[in-house]
């Protein structure tokens, strides 16, 4: 049984984001999954709208309860880290776009006298045209949260 962490903003949620929370509740196996959603004002500092934390955090459980039956700990991200610091855990699961906090969390674990997380990768997940599905191309209304077309009139 795994203690695994993962961290995002998760708005608009989309399959990229499904993938990292399908492969941290693998990790998981059992264990214990610390799901991070970034508070809303740390969010904010992203240059498009963010929806409140609360209707964010119940996206991302509905989803873990519909798809796995899980209950995971989703706590609230003011800095880059939460408790990733000080906690132990088994892995850290990421994106290529968040690979790099991964990185140093795992530096200012070693610094700290803390052993690092195993770090797993999970790749984009491409939409139709071969780019990564992304937030921000949910949101200017190129792509839908599934990475299709969308047409426009």
């Amino acid at each position: 049984m795994s203690k695994v962490a993962v961290g995002g903003t998760f708005n608009p949620f989309h399959d990229g984001h499904r993938a990292l929370l399908n492969r941290a509740h693998q990790l998981s196996s059992g264990g214990e999954l610390l799901i991070g959603i970034t508070s809303n004002e740390m969010a904010g500092k992203k240059y498009h709208e963010i929806e409140d934390w609360e209707v964010r955090k119940q996206e991302v459980m509905g989803f873990m309860q519909d798809t796995f039956g899980a209950s995971p700990v989703i706590v609230r991200l003011d800095d880059p880290f939460g408790p990733t610091l000080y906690e132990d855990f088994d892995y850290l699961v990421v994106s290529p776009e968040t690979e790099s906090t991964a990185d140093l969390i795992n530096t200012r674990r070693t610094e700290l006298g803390n052993r690092p997380i195993s770090i797993e990768l999970v790749e984009y997940v491409l939409a139709y045209d071969g780019q990564p599905i992304s937030s921000t191309r949910v949101l200017q209304g190129e792509i839908d949260a599934h990475g299709n077309l969308l047409q426009h009139r």
